[in-house]
C-alpha cells in the first residue's frame, strides 16, 4: 500500500491526461450515438418516402373506366372512385394506428411522447395530420380536380412519413425525458391501471385505482376526453356475477347489490397540439 501511495505521489499529474482521455471518449460515444440516431431517422424517412411512392403507384395503377358518353367538365377531371377510396383507406389506417396510442392509457404511459405536442417529431406528425384531414375530399364520389387529388396524395404520404418517424422516436424515448421521481409516478400509474381495469377486482377497488391513476398522471401526461371516456367505460364495466337460483332474493331487495358506483370524473386537460 505504501508503494502505491508513493507512486501516486510521484505521478499525480497523470490524472489530468487520464481525465482528458475519459472526457474525449465520452464525447466520442455521444457523437456516435447521435450519428446512429440520425441514421435511423434518415432510414425511416427513406422508407416512408418509398411507402408514399407505393401509395401513388397503387392509386394511379388503374385508369378511369370507359362508362359510355360523358359530359366534359372543364373544372374537374374524371378521377376514378377507387383511386380516392384507396387513398381514404391509407389515410384511415394511419389515423387508426395513431388512435391506438391516443385512446389507450396504458400505451400513453409506456410511450408518452406520442401525446406530447412539445416533442418536435410528434408536433410535425400532428401538423401533417391536420393537413391531410383538411385536404381530404368529402367522399370517394366527390367531384375533384387532378390538382386536388395530387395535393391530397402528397398529404397522405407526408402523414405516413410523419407517423412512422414520430412512432419510432416515441418508442426510442419511452420515459427517458422524465426525472427519476416522475418515472416512479408513471410506474405506479401503470400498476394501478392494471387494477382499475381488472374484472376480477371489486368495483370499489377499480374506482380507487382509477382515481389514483389520474392523480399520478396529473402534470405528467394529459389525457384527451376520448381517452378518459374509454378508460371510464373499462373501469365501470359490470363484473360478471354467478347465476343465482330462482329462490334467491332480487337485487331490489338487497341494497348492497342494487347498484354499483360509477368511477369519479377528474378534471381534464388537453394539449394545444391535440387534434
Amino acid at each position: 500500500m505504501d508503494q502505491i501511495l508513493q507512486w501516486a505521489g510521484h505521478y499525480w499529474w497523470l490524472i489530468f491526461p487520464i481525465m482528458g482521455m475519459a472526457g474525449g471518449a465520452a464525447k466520442a460515444w455521444e457523437r456516435s450515438a447521435k450519428r446512429r440516431h440520425e441514421r435511423r431517422i434518415e432510414t425511416l424517412r427513406m422508407k416512408a418516402q418509398l411507402k408514399t411512392a407505393q401509395i401513388e403507384a397503387r392509386a394511379l395503377a388503374h385508369p378511369p373506366k370507359n362508362r359510355g358518353t360523358t359530359v366534359v367538365d372543364t373544372t374537374a377531371s374524371p378521377v376514378p372512385n377507387d383511386l380516392l377510396a384507396r387513398l381514404f383507406a391509407e389515410h384511415d389506417e394511419i389515423t387508426a394506428r395513431w388512435l391506438d396510442y391516443e385512446l389507450d392509457v396504458a400505451k400513453l404511459i409506456a410511450f408518452p411522447a406520442m401525446s406530447d405536442g412539445r416533442q418536435p417529431l410528434t408536433a410535425a406528425f400532428l401538423r401533417a395530420k391536420r393537413t391531410a384531414d383538411a385536404l381530404r375530399p368529402a367522399s370517394a364520389e366527390a367531384k375533384v380536380t387532378e390538382q386536388q387529388v395530387s395535393e391530397y396524395l402528397d398529404a397522405v404520404g407526408a402523414y405516413a412519413v410523419a407517423f412512422e418517424i414520430a412512432e419510432k422516436d416515441a418508442r426510442r424515448l419511452r420515459d427517458s425525458t422524465f426525472t427519476d421521481a416522475e418515472r416512479k409516478r408513471l410506474d405506479r400509474a401503470q400498476q394501478l391501471l392494471k387494477v382499475a381495469v381488472d374484472e376480477s377486482a371489486t368495483q370499489a377497488e377499480r374506482n380507487v385505482a382509477y382515481k389514483r391513476v389520474r392523480e399520478e398522471l396529473d402534470g405528467l401526461i394529459l389525457l384527451s376526453d376520448d381517452a378518459v371516456q374509454v378508460l371510464e367505460k373499462q373501469v365501470a364495466r359490470e363484473i360478471a356475477a354467478p347465476t343465482a337460483p330462482a329462490s334467491a332474493p332480487s337485487a331490489a331487495s338487497n341494497p348492497e347489490t342494487a347498484s354499483t358506483p360509477e368511477p369519479e370524473r377528474m378534471p381534464l386537460r388537453r394539449t394545444d397540439e391535440q387534434s
